[in-house]
């Protein structure tokens, strides 16, 4: 698949269908994303991956958890921050509506955040979920190579025809994840990546982006 090609078609996927995943193809992707950009090449990331019982199992204690209206473990970083202006509350406000029109839950549903919560358990349907960790002592910019080797796997997921959906959420249950993949307590979940092919018949939810004249300076050109 052309760069350009798995760039444009990559997004979040709400809807896997039960197909599995072949091995093989997860360990190509995984091998090629080990070139991910890495300053200093410290390689910070420490990756799970989760399949079959074990990810069934996982699956149960989560949407258990969801389900019985938890709120979840301490969160160990803000997803986002505490105060969001604009533009940044303006694009999240608009995802988020659309998010939900997609999923078929509505805004003023009280049940909302539950509801949710045991979508993000279920990884949505996915195969396979991908738990990305950092040692606790790496900083910000080993955060930030993580993010780049994430983007790298997603894009080479989608030159397999896969897709994927990475989830913060699973952060708010990290104790029952790390429990499960014999995470030691030196390491900090960063995020979840739910894998898969995605389900036919189920709404395609394709947010918008800001126009680069927001986002991007053109300086001596």
């Amino acid at each position: 698949m052309d760069v350009y090609e798995a760039v444009n078609t990559r997004r979040a996927v709400r809807a896997f269908s039960d197909e599995p995943v072949p091995r093989q193809i997860l360990e190509r992707v995984l091998a090629a994303a080990t070139r991910a950009p890495s300053s200093g090449n410290l390689q910070p990331w420490h990756v799970y991956v989760v399949t079959g019982e074990p990810l069934a199992e996982l699956k149960r204690r989560a949407t258990a958890r969801a389900r019985a209206g938890d709120a979840g473990d301490e969160r160990e970083y803000p997803m986002y921050p505490a105060e969001l202006t604009s533009p940044y509350l303006d694009r999240f406000s608009a995802a988020a509506a659309q998010r939900y029109q997609a999923l078929g839950i509505a805004r003023d549903d009280p049940d909302r955040p539950q509801k949710i919560a045991t979508l993000n358990a279920e990884a949505f349907g996915a195969p396979v979920v991908l738990f990305c960790y950092l040692d606790r002592t790496m900083g910000p910019g080993q955060w930030g190579d993580a993010g780049m080797y994430l983007q790298t796997v997603m894009l080479l997921l989608r030159a397999e025809g896969l897709h994927s959906c990475p989830q913060v959420m699973w952060t708010m249950y990290r104790t029952t994840v790390s429990r499960l993949v014999g995470a030691d307590d030196g390491l900090v979940l960063f995020c979840g990546l739910s894998v898969g092919f995605e389900r036919e018949g189920v709404p395609r939810l394709r947010t918008g982006r800001a126009d680069i004249r927001e986002t991007v300076s053109f300086i001596g050109t």
